[in-house]
């Protein structure tokens, strides 16, 4: 076979050979440009029984390994090597290196678990960590535990952290997962039986780089305005400062356009030409981004991120670098994935730089400043960690597992988001409460999309219109085709319908995106041919809402409050959500919400259409409850009956419930007290009493006496206050609830006695007054009493069982306090004579002997006959 030029990646090939004919698992470490994802298949493909599959995460990169591996063999694309990706298959049958996308392993894997004729998977690039490598690996390691320990696993990447891997890869090799993936026939099970032994320990095998030196300028300051009239400034002076060609790195398709339109107007000679370079060009179109430029003519090519690995672009001496990418980014707004336009990474940014060096010394312009370059992120987050895992769970599920953590994972995915994830294909009839795939969910995983697509798309079956289904799902995975010309489009999705069957006239105040309708038309062309649709089948506007209703259950809303709530609706999730008044969708009673911005009482819909009631209540009527709710009105003192009809949190009707059993009406009072607290209850001043006298018996004595604080009475409701609720079925038996019996209750009969002989509500002093005690603090009982009544008494007076002393608050004649003490022997020693003096001379009518302890007490000014 015919090899071509060297390449560093050449020097460690027989060394890798050696490696994989003696473990399992693999990890090579090669920097950009060493030639890996090109060599490392064809070196190792004489060494293997079996074919080989490598994983690109790419479509452009699968396609180009593909056609320059078949280059070097002098094959066409489709015989030894061939690839397979997303609408778009080349393979043949002699093909042994099959290059795939990430996502279209995982289905291989879950229609042959066993990967039956595979010697080698290879995952190239891993360090861009895609939630599918993710998954996929981890699929593919419990495979190699359980079914294939013949199977290799070659894990390739420029920039990773090796250590990292490595350790999951020995994990996984020292403790497979205990699930088992599903059972499929194969007839390799002699090989598997003679599988050579290997290695626990993964060996990691290093690559040197052939990089050449690349010079990196900075702006001087950021960039105001548009990125693609700056980007097309500085590519038509480096075209002039520099020789060779240059590669210029934007987001997206759409600012390609606008870049090249830019320089359309520049001042660049014939012999340049401007080419994109994007996923989903013809092939013709790539390969000509990627060739040399013929002799005497230049190019400049204008690429996504696509361009930043696995591809060697001929040529490439200047690097111009906008220093934004596309990612992948779950979006609540429409509940699936979409790719959002962020700032590079560090890491990404160096990935860049270095293609301007691969063949010769170079120089990499970027579009932003030093100061810029230090607040990137070092590395983007692996995806699996903030992407929607609603596909995963469901790929998990068809795999067999429903727990995560039976896989090794290099990043596990978050419990919530996959908790949340697995509740969402519960209601889309994909799982059991289980969580087991169910037959429906079987099918909708063969699909291919996302898992709110794949419902509709075959619920659509059961209303007759599969096509509108594949024109909605279209919609919905693609950007907005329409445009308002002041403000937000309207919401109503069935506007956009009619552009997909070749309406080339925007809705009145809206101009039509091209680009996304191009994308949404081919995207339903294909939805179509997957589920045999007929292309003549028009779309069926009734359908819609219902459709939108299939896919996006938990966005079914209604209208807020009366009439009147113009644009405020509740959705059946329990969040609130908005329609601009200005729109007619603003009115309607029902909708259905497939964009939304924002959270909680706020979001805005940005994509919704009608329903009707009869639609909701004919096709989620087993998910309609209707219920009797009795709640409590405080301000009336009285509990309320009616019976609900409910949708989650939507309200679809009510009305009063005269006769309502007495257990019902029972839990709503007791749910009231514990919402509102016991301020609700009969509080008379014989029950408050009594409370803060049982508060003092339980402080001093907590092991006999029960708790009856707030926290303690309402966490026993049950026990104290439901008894007296049951005896009494009327609408205001709380407030007919005799709180000292029910306090007395708690305690018992028989130990009613004790709280007497205790906690007295008085004490008799010595002029014979009965003085109410205050036990509102229940660690210091208060006796208000004036001095003049407490004459004689040597001691201070004690409760419960003479263990506690009251906190006297001896008052004067005009009963303010003139002295606080627990030691009333110490006050009569001490400090009485100062206030006997003092009260003589404001009171010199009432009775103030010396000698106190012998004095007679008295309830008068004097005592009689004094």
């Amino acid at each position: 076979m015919t090899r071509g030029a060297s390449l560093p990646i050449d020097d460690v090939l027989p060394l890798l050979a050696q490696a994989v004919a003696t473990h399992s698992r693999i990890v090579l470490h090669a920097p950009p440009g060493a030639g890996k994802t090109t060599r490392v298949p064809l070196a190792l493909l004489d060494t293997l029984p079996g074919r080989v599959i490598m994983l690109e995460p790419r479509r452009l990169a699968a396609r180009a390994a593909a056609s320059w591996m078949s280059r070097l063999l002098g094959d066409a694309v489709g015989g030894t090597v061939g690839y397979r990706v997303r609408h778009d298959t080349r393979v043949g049958a002699r093909t042994r290196i099959e290059i795939v996308t990430e996502g279209v392993l995982t289905r291989m894997l879950q229609d042959d678990p066993s990967l039956d004729g595979v010697s080698l998977v290879i995952f190239d690039e891993f360090h861009e960590r895609s939630i599918h490598a993710d998954t996929a690996l981890a699929l593919t390691l419990q495979a190699q535990s359980l079914l294939r320990p013949d199977l290799r696993l070659l894990i390739m990447s420029a920039t990773l952290d090796v250590a990292g891997v490595v350790g999951v890869l020995d994990a996984a090799a020292a403790a497979p997962p205990a699930a088992t993936p599903p059972a499929t026939p194969t007839d390799a099970s002699a090989d598997r039986d003679t599988a050579t032994a290997v290695a626990a320990r993964t060996p990691i095998i290093h690559s040197e780089g052939r990089a050449h030196a690349v010079d990196t300028i900075y702006l001087a300051r950021p960039v105001e305005g548009h990125i693609e009239a700056a980007v097309a400034s500085r590519v038509a002076r480096a075209h002039d400062q520099h020789e060779g060609d240059i590669l210029v790195f934007l987001p997206g398709v759409a600012e390609i356009r606008r870049t090249a339109d830019h320089l359309s107007h520049a001042d660049l000679p014939t012999s340049t030409t401007v080419i994109p370079l994007y996923g989903d060009l013809p092939q013709g179109e790539q390969d000509r981004a990627i060739s040399p430029s013929p002799p005497g003519h230049r190019k400049i090519v204008l690429a996504t991120s696509i361009a930043e690995t696995s591809l060697t672009i001929e040529g490439i001496r200047i690097v111009v670098d906008s220093g934004l990418m596309r990612v992948p980014r779950f979006s609540p707004r429409t509940g699936m994935t979409r790719l959002a336009t962020v700032p590079v990474s560090r890491a990404a940014a160096d990935q860049r730089r270095g293609r301007a060096g691969r063949l010769a010394p170079g120089v990499c312009y970027r579009m932003w400043t030093e100061g810029e370059h230090a607040a990137l992120l070092a590395h983007r987050p692996p995806e699996i960690l903030e992407a929607d895992l609603a596909p995963l769970a469901l790929d998990l599920a068809a795999w067999g597992v429903a727990d995560p953590g039976e896989l090794h994972w290099i990043d596990p995915p978050p419990a919530a988001a996959f908790a949340q994830a697995q509740e969402l294909l519960r209601e889309l009839d994909a799982l059991d409460d289980s969580g087991r795939l169910t037959e429906h969910g079987a099918s909708m995983a063969k699909l291919s999309v996302h898992p709110r697509l794949a419902h509709m798309l075959l619920r659509a079956r059961t209303l007759d219109c599969p096509g509108t289904a594949c024109d909605i799902a279209a919609l919905l995975s693609e950007r907005d085709v329409l445009r308002a010309d002041d403000g937000a489009p309207d919401p109503d999705v069935r506007l956009r319908l009619p552009l997909l069957r070749g309406d080339s006239r925007a809705p009145i105040g809206h101009r039509i995106d091209r680009a996304a309708l191009h994308r949404v038309r081919a995207e339903s062309r294909h939805l179509r041919q997957r589920l045999h649709v007929r292309a003549s089948e028009l779309p069926d506007e009734h359908c819609v809402p219902v459709l939108l209703a299939f896919a996006y259950p938990d966005r079914i809303a209604i209208r807020r409050g009366s009439r009147g709530s113009r644009g405020r609706f509740v959705l059946r999730g329990g969040g609130g959500a908005t329609v601009d008044a200005q729109h007619i969708l603003a009115g309607e009673e029902l909708i259905v919400a497939a964009e939304l911005g924002g959270h909680g009482r706020s979001a805005r819909v940005f994509l919704a259409a009608p329903i009707d009631r009869s639609d909701v209540e004919s096709h989620f009527a087993a998910h309609i409850e209707t219920t009797t709710v009795v709640e409590y009105d405080a301000d009336s003192g009285r509990a309320r009956a009616r019976e609900v009809t409910r949708l989650g949190a939507m309200v679809l009707g009510e009305r009063p419930v005269h006769d309502v059993p007495p257990g019902a009406l029972r839990d709503a009072m007791l749910d009231a007290v514990r919402r509102h607290g016991l301020a609700l209850l009969n509080w008379t001043d014989s029950a408050r009493s009594l409370r803060e006298r049982l508060a003092f018996l339980h402080h001093h004595e907590p092991d006999t006496w029960p708790d009856v604080s707030d926290e303690s009475l309402v966490e026993t409701l049950e026990q104290w206050l439901a008894p007296w609720l049951a005896s009494d079925a009327r609408p205001d038996a709380l407030a007919r609830v005799d709180m000292t019996e029910a306090l007395l209750g708690i305690i018992g009969y028989a130990r009613r006695a004790d709280i007497e002989r205790l906690a007295p509500t008085h004490v008799e002093v010595p002029s014979g007054s009965r003085v109410r005690i205050d036990y509102s603090d229940p660690a210091a009982p208060v006796l208000a009493v004036r001095l003049q009544e407490m004459f004689g008494a040597v001691d201070t007076p004690r409760i419960a069982g003479g263990r506690v002393p009251l906190t006297l608050h001896l008052l004067s004649p005009a009963r303010r306090p003139v002295q606080v003490t627990r030691d009333l022997a110490s006050f009569w020693s001490n400090a009485y004579f100062d206030v006997r003096k003092d009260l003589r001379g404001r009171y010199p009518k009432h009775y103030w002997p010396e000698n106190p302890l012998e004095a007679e007490a008295t309830r008068r000014a004097r005592p009689r006959g004094k």
